[in-house]
């Protein structure tokens, strides 16, 4: 085929395997089943009486499955392309590729597309359940045709994104971290866009219009409607939405061309440089270099846990990590602006569910937790895959020690990811916006969440032998849970009935994301703990989400930190108090 062997090998070896088709019955099945729950939430708070509430029905789930699903598109062709990518740099292997003769289109779309095929494939399993919503009326084939079109070439986007990252960078994390921050600067750039901060009109047209072409929720939301009502504001190409498929699709193609044109140039490793020098002025430069007055460097004091040492005072993810920290500084002064705009305006309403002086709050912290569990998940996997893990194991060094540096390491590295979005509660505080009890219970189950994720990633790194497989099980399991709150309350607020009715709807639900948390949690070292904890989450999940609806924000506080405090216990005590278990240089029927 015409993007090499690369490629064709993905294609020809992943329809033999059972995940292929596993991923894609659970992903249409947990798709169906949100129809289904919300069904039983409708029959259960009202009776059904002709066509016209079949037909609102369709157009409420069609309204809550496609946004899902562009979320979950974009963010897993993104972060999973560029944990492969960096996977094959990690281990050298990318290194191999560009030694073959194998060009630079065939390494790059062939590691682009192979990496992003299950995310597509999945995408494509869903079409047959958004056309079966189509039966209930209420939308239209046209409205599912732009559907699938945005998703599919923002997840292209995305995913190009993700692989061209991994292939600039040198660490994972970077990696990681980098394509996250240009995903949340994207979707702010549409929203910034449209505030009118740049300007109410950009060529005689509106900006709210841009932000659709610019933005691929805006784009999708204004697609999901039966007509394009803005398709005036670009008559000459058939309205905004068909402006974002052209600039997606041109996005692609240029970024993937500069990914071609620069591979080789981000990727001639220091130690081939090195051997292409003559061994005359290798010796020469060795003497120059041992002779010369002056140059020996001082050694430096290891504290007694030389893990936390070598986490914060040397560059143990890369000097480049400042390249995050500032992207990240970036989206915390552009949510920090928008706050401070809210606040300054008096028309602003507080009355409602989530205050919208509240709402640049959520991307901030969404992206904190994402990003402290990436830190947290390559932590590990990097010293996987360099073999440093296996010296750790040969010393001294304690399991306490290895876990809990690895854990001081990550909270200081992700400092800023941690406490900036903190400041700005304390600022809603300061202006009295929200109480101080409600900022002491935020407060705290922020840095509960941070501790969960933080060992969450800890506990993949240390159980699972692949880094892709490791990064992929631990930022799934956060994305599933983040994207799984949102969901609930999508459709606690569409379909306002009795909580009752809601619990019955949503208890098998529950049940399905309980089995699926123990099987990514639990499933190669299972525990009595860890099975508790994975069914008894979404549960309280649930609990704590129906209690924020209530305004009962006291229990909704505790019940957070227990279930959440168990679960990240459940995780810490047995890769600490059964080290070799957990590493997997043991087994327990070896115990």
């Amino acid at each position: 085929m015409l993007v090499g062997p690369v490629f064709n090998r993905e294609v020809v070896t992943t329809p033999r395997t059972w995940r292929l088709y596993l991923s894609r019955a659970l992903y249409v099945a947990a798709l169906f089943g949100l129809v289904l729950t919300a069904w039983l939430i409708l029959i259960g708070s009202q009776q059904v009486r002709g066509l016209g509430d079949l037909s609102r029905f369709g157009s409420a789930v069609f309204m809550l499955l496609a946004p899902l699903q562009l979320a979950m598109a974009v963010m897993f062709s993104a972060l999973l392309t560029a944990a492969a990518v960096a996977q094959e740099k990690d281990r050298r292997t990318l290194d191999l590729l560009l030694m073959t003769n194998l060009s630079n289109t065939e390494i790059v779309l062939g590691k682009l597309l192979a990496s992003i095929l299950g995310v597509l494939g999945q995408i494509v399993a869903g079409i047959a359940l958004l056309m079966l919503i189509t039966l209930l009326g209420g939308i239209s084939y046209a409205q599912v045709a732009r559907v699938v079109a945005i998703t599919l070439t923002a997840a292209m986007v995305a995913g190009s994104l993700g692989s061209t990252i991994a292939l600039w960078r040198e660490k994972t994390f970077q990696s990681l971290a980098l394509t996250a921050l240009c995903l949340m600067a994207w979707l702010l750039s549409g929203e910034i866009v449209a505030s009118g901060v740049l300007g109410q009109h950009w060529s005689n047209v509106e900006a709210v219009h841009w932000a659709t072409a610019i933005s691929p929720l805006r784009a999708l939301l204004a697609g999901m409607h039966p007509q394009d009502i803005s398709a005036t504001a670009f008559s000459w190409f058939g309205g905004p939405v068909y402006l974002f498929l052209f600039g997606a699709i041109v996005a692609t193609i240029v970024i993937n061309l500069w990914a071609i044109a620069r591979v080789r140039v981000w990727n001639p490793t220091q130690d081939v440089v090195l051997r292409e020098q003559p061994a005359e002025h290798l010796g020469q430069q060795q003497v120059s270099n041992a002779s010369a007055p002056g140059r020996a460097k001082k050694s430096r004091n290891v504290w007694d846990n030389p893990i936390l040492w070598r986490e914060i005072c040397t560059w143990a993810y890369g000097k480049k990590i400042i390249a995050v920290r500032v992207a990240y500084l970036m989206i915390f002064a552009t949510c920090a602006a928008a706050l401070v705009a809210l606040l300054s305006n008096e028309s602003v309403r507080y009355g409602t569910l989530i205050p919208e002086a509240a709402k640049p709050l959520v991307p901030l912290m969404v992206l904190g937790l994402v990003l402290v569990n990436a830190l947290a998940v390559t932590s590990l996997t990097n010293e996987r895959d360099l073999r440093a893990l296996d010296l750790l194991l040969v010393t001294d060094l304690t399991p306490k020690e290895i876990i809990f540096g690895k854990l001081g390491g990550i909270f200081f590295n992700a400092k800023e990811m941690i406490l900036l979005p903190m400041a700005l509660c304390i600022v809603l505080w300061h202006f009295g916006h929200i109480s101080t009890e409600n900022l002491v219970f935020l407060v705290i189950a922020l840095l509960v969440m941070n501790t969960f994720v933080a060992v969450l990633g800890v506990h993949a790194g240390m159980t699972y032998f692949e880094s892709r497989t490791a990064v992929a099980v631990s930022l799934s399991t956060v994305l599933f849970l983040l994207l799984g709150v949102a969901v609930c309350m999508r459709m606690m607020l569409a379909f306002q009935s009795s909580f009752t009715y809601q619990l019955q709807a949503f208890i098998a639900f529950m049940l399905g994301g309980g089995v699926g948390l123990f099987f990514a949690l639990g499933f190669r070292n299972p525990s009595r703990a860890i099975f508790s904890a994975s069914l008894l989450t979404p549960f309280a999940t649930f609990y704590v989400i129906t209690s924020f609806l209530q305004h009962s924000f006291g229990a909704a506080f505790l019940v957070s930190i227990v279930t959440y405090g168990f679960a990240t216990a459940a995780m810490l005590v047995p890769a600490v108090a059964e080290f070799d278990v957990a590493t997997g240089r043991t087994t327990t029927l070896e115990g």
